[in-house]
C-alpha cells in the first residue's frame, strides 16, 4: 500500500477545511464543526497508525488531541461567527 506523506495530507486537508469553514461559519454550525474536528482527528490518527504498522484502536494514546496542533491541522471549532439572522432594516 502506498501512503502519501503526512505533510502533504495535512496541506490538502487544511485547504479543504478552510474553505468549508469560510462557507459554513455563519450561523449555528459550532456543534457540527466540533464533530468534524473529532472526525478529522480520528481519521488522521488511524491513517498514521496504519502507515506505521500499528493495529487496534489505541489511537488516542499514540495521537492525543495536541498532536493535531503540532502537525498544523486547521481546527474548525472556534471559527463560527454569530450574526443577525435577518437583514438590517
Amino acid at each position: 500500500m502506498l501512503f502519501v506523506g503526512l505533510e502533504d495530507t495535512v496541506e490538502d486537508l487544511n485547504r479543504f477545511l478552510r474553505g468549508w469553514s469560510g462557507y459554513f461559519r455563519h450561523g449555528n454550525s459550532g456543534h457540527k464543526f466540533a464533530q468534524l474536528d473529532s472526525y478529522v482527528h480520528l481519521r488522521l490518527a488511524r491513517y498514521e497508525m496504519l502507515r506505521h504498522g500499528r493495529r487496534g484502536w489505541g489511537w488516542t494514546t499514540h495521537y492525543p488531541r495536541p498532536w493535531l496542533a503540532a502537525i498544523g491541522v486547521y481546527r474548525l471549532s472556534g471559527t463560527v461567527r454569530w450574526g443577525a439572522a435577518h437583514a438590517a432594516r
